[in-house]
């Protein structure tokens, strides 16, 4: 219901009060990935795998994650409280995923689900951590891969080995990501700072 109710709450809080068929989407995504977390909570109690409700109610939300911004493209309707919620709705599923393959694979798991909440938190610490990044293709890669490699090691049927290496595979590219953009970050700020100084030594 959290999923659900943040979702709903980026909405109601815009100026204007209004959604695009993007939107609706994400929503139906938010929707599906607050199932995902109803269905992972038995799971969790029993410390068994969730079986294959999770795993189709996932697979669902993360293919839905390309047609949202297929229709943001189609009808014109990109904007930025829309992309911050397909961001949000993607880290709630990633995390939502993560705690159902904790009995799969452990809970060393939750570090891929936890690393983008992390990175948010310490951008309240340190606000260069909140700039904009240039859009890269490889980080998106990177992010859908992560619920897909969840995916694979929640799959009944699913080697153990294979589970676990897509796991660990995603959770190594994840903390590369994070860290390249962390160092793209902090030398952007460098820089500024550095022409801010010269500009008052010139001044």
């Amino acid at each position: 219901m959290a999923v659900v109710g943040h979702a709903a709450a980026s909405i109601v809080c815009r100026r204007p009060r209004l959604t695009t068929a993007a939107d609706r989407v994400t929503l139906t995504r938010a929707v599906l990935v607050a199932c995902c977390a109803a269905a992972t909570v038995p799971a969790l109690f029993s410390g068994t795998g969730p079986g294959m409700p999770v795993v189709v109610l996932g697979a669902v939300a993360f293919l839905l994650d390309a047609v949202d911004g297929a229709v943001a493209r189609r009808f014109a309707c990109v904007s930025p409280a829309g992309a911050r919620l397909d961001v949000q709705t993607d880290a709630a599923l990633v995390l939502v995923l993560s705690c159902a393959a904790i009995p799969v694979v452990g809970p060393w798991v939750l570090a891929i689900g936890l690393m983008w909440y992390a990175f948010v938190a310490a951008g309240w610490i340190r606000p260069e951590l909140k700039r904009m990044l240039p859009v890269k293709r490889l980080r998106k890669v990177i992010g859908a891969f992560q619920p897909f490699a969840l995916l694979v090691a929640l799959t009944p049927g699913v080697p153990g080995g294979i589970g676990v290496s897509s796991v660990v595979l995603a959770l190594v590219t994840l903390g590369a990501s994070f860290g390249r953009d962390i160092v793209e970050l902090e030398r952007g700020h460098r820089k500024l700072t550095g022409r801010r100084s010269r500009t008052e030594l010139v001044n």
